[in-house]
């Protein structure tokens, strides 16, 4: 299929929406900065795997060969006559962005309820679902039920379902529901004969939801539900379209992008002093502290997750922000108000925002990944609005204030900086100004770069918008973005080094593993190159074309979430079904 025909695929699916203080226990925040890394070997209980968010898992025998198998896709059901190294199939929704996560066993997707596991809500009924199944077997074991908020579209868009990943530690795992609430579940459901509370109505209302619609119920499918927080009652937030993040911790400390965005026609912010990013206590509940910093500046929604490190002996919780800033905060605030760090202008200030993605100015979709001491992170919009172009910074982050690439001023008052502007922070006709920071924490930028020499600038040598977040190792760096390029640069310098096109957009994020990096896209394809700085390493020669060194593979519908690797398994989720593939023996 050629690129136009693409692109008009992209858009009928695009048309479909798209869907990810006080009692604050210093003791155990600071034990939480000294714990080294958990075993990347086995478990992967968050998005990325740890709160750096690089996902680069260890494994072993990871296969690079296999076949899906064939679906009637009237009832969902896997016929695995043809499957080739599939250890097993489960059924999702009929639309899954949900990144899986993998802790004590089982595993966990956030999709819609098309799939219809639970006689009280059937296939037609939208929900947002976060399932559990058996890590071993795929077998069904409980859901987590979103039913949809009356406001509709402006704050719960249709069939989208949970796009967030879940944060999962012992027994207790903590997401965000496309509700604009924060829940923690004990990950055992009703399974163990118990109801953690302190929420324990839930049979209560299972009970009586199921009569209204004259269905059973066994409790052992169900959700135990330990706490709920609501951000638009308790926050006042108004969300755009969902709340999605997948939250990460520290210790005893959750943290959270609250989605707060503009109003359905995106002509105003209904609440821009509501918080966009808060912590809490994850064992309580209890907020911790605040910040409100993108308020009126909130250029569409606000659907990025936060990342945690410790830099030089500082910790700092790093939030991506809808006005298409990165902040870092002190994750222990400040007398229960938010302490910030430092704050990076991710656009140039001439870019300009447009309705429908027609300027260039962008938000923040992707999650920002920390790698020996940086951090990285791209900007981009919501895949609703297509193609444009894009930036990949490189950032230190251990200044402190402003540290974004530019200044901007007005020639009224040439040296004092101006308030930043919502729809463009400079414009000239004005009489602003841009120049250098003197402060800025630019290690490296990427936009366009003249790969073959002939000083001109093509597509394939251009960074586009990306919803995708970077993965890296050995200093090497992959990230995809919306015009489906695959890019591999050099993680210290930002060099590229070489970019492949995929034909389809790419929604998620790479994998690397093994010597191996897999990527999927709307296609659904998996490309698979060897990890490799080299081109000719990375890639082969198919009849004078570049492919990736190990092919691609065919997952039977569009990828939109990102592959992950846990026990030495291979995890891949397309839009309605979630596979574990494993090499087996003949």
């Amino acid at each position: 299929m050629n690129r136009i025909a693409k692109y008009c695929a992209l858009m009928v699916a695009a048309a479909l929406g798209w869907w990810a203080g006080a009692g604050l226990d210093h003791v155990a925040l600071e034990a939480a900065q000294g714990e080294a890394q958990p075993d990347r070997t086995l478990d992967w209980p968050q998005w990325g795997g740890d709160s750096a968010h690089n996902n680069t898992p260890v494994g072993r025998d990871i296969p690079t060969e296999w076949e899906v198998g064939d679906f009637d896709y009237r009832t969902g059901e896997w016929d695995p006559t043809d499957a080739q190294n599939i250890k097993w199939v489960s059924r999702l929704g009929s639309q899954t962005y949900g990144n899986a996560v993998v802790a004590g066993g089982k595993i966990y997707v956030g999709t819609n309820n098309s799939g219809g596991w639970l006689e009280r809500y059937p296939s037609k009924v939208d929900l947002g679902c976060l399932i559990c199944f058996d890590l071993e077997t795929g077998e069904f074991l409980w859901q987590h039920s979103s039913e949809k908020l009356p406001s509709g579209r402006v704050h719960d868009w249709p069939l989208q379902g949970i796009c967030c990943a879940p944060l999962v530690e012992g027994n207790r795992l903590w997401f965000v529901t496309s509700r604009g609430e924060v829940r923690c579940l004990d990950t055992e459901g009703f399974r163990d004969g118990e109801n953690a509370g302190p929420v324990t109505d839930e049979e209560e209302y299972i009970k009586k939801q199921a009569a209204s619609v004259e269905a059973s119920y066994d409790m052992q499918h169900e959700a135990d539900v330990v706490w709920v927080f609501n951000m638009m009652e308790e926050l006042l937030i108004s969300q755009h379209n969902m709340c999605s993040c997948s939250v990460t911790a520290a210790g005893d400390i959750l943290f959270v992008n609250t989605s707060n965005g503009v109003d359905v026609e995106h002509n105003y912010i209904p609440a821009p002093d509501a918080p966009s990013f808060f912590a809490m206590d994850k064992n309580t509940g209890e907020v911790l502290w605040t910040d409100s910093s993108p308020r009126k500046n909130i250029l569409h929604g606000q659907w990025s997750s936060p990342t945690y490190g410790v830099f030089n002996g500082q910790a700092q919780v790093i939030f991506a922000g809808g006005d298409g800033w990165v902040y870092s905060f002190d994750p222990k605030g400040d007398n229960g108000e938010a302490k910030l760090l430092w704050k990076f202008d991710a656009n140039p200030k001439t870019s300009f925002w447009e309705l429908g993605g027609r300027g260039t100015r962008n938000n923040i979709i992707a999650t920002p990944v920390i790698y020996e001491g940086n951090v990285y992170v791209a900007v981009g919009q919501d895949p609703e609005h297509g193609e444009g172009i894009g930036h990949l910074w490189c950032i230190d982050p251990n200044k402190r204030g402003d540290v974004s690439p530019e200044l901007a001023f007005n020639a009224a008052d040439p040296n004092k900086v101006i308030e930043h502007k919502r729809v463009q922070a400079v414009v000239p006709e004005e009489g602003d100004l841009a120049r250098t920071n003197p402060n800025s924490a630019v290690i490296w930028h990427y936009s366009e770069y003249d790969q073959n020499g002939d000083d001109e600038i093509d597509f394939e040598e251009t960074m586009h918008r990306s919803c995708g977040t970077v993965a890296i190792r050995d200093d090497v760096l992959y990230i995809a973005d919306f015009s489906g390029l695959f890019h591999c640069l050099n993680a210290k310098t930002g060099e590229v080094n070489w970019t492949y096109d995929m034909l389809a957009a790419a929604w998620g994020s790479p994998l690397i593993v093994e010597d191996k990096v897999y990527i999927g896209d709307e296609d659904g394809e998996v490309a698979i190159f060897r990890h490799s700085a080299n081109k000719e390493v990375a890639m082969q020669d198919v009849d004078g074309e570049w492919e990736p060194a190990y092919g691609t593979r065919d997952m039977g519908n569009s990828v939109y979430s990102t592959p992950i690797v846990a026990n030495n398994v291979l995890y891949i989720t397309n839009r309605t079904h979630l596979f574990a593939i494993e090499n087996k023996e003949d």
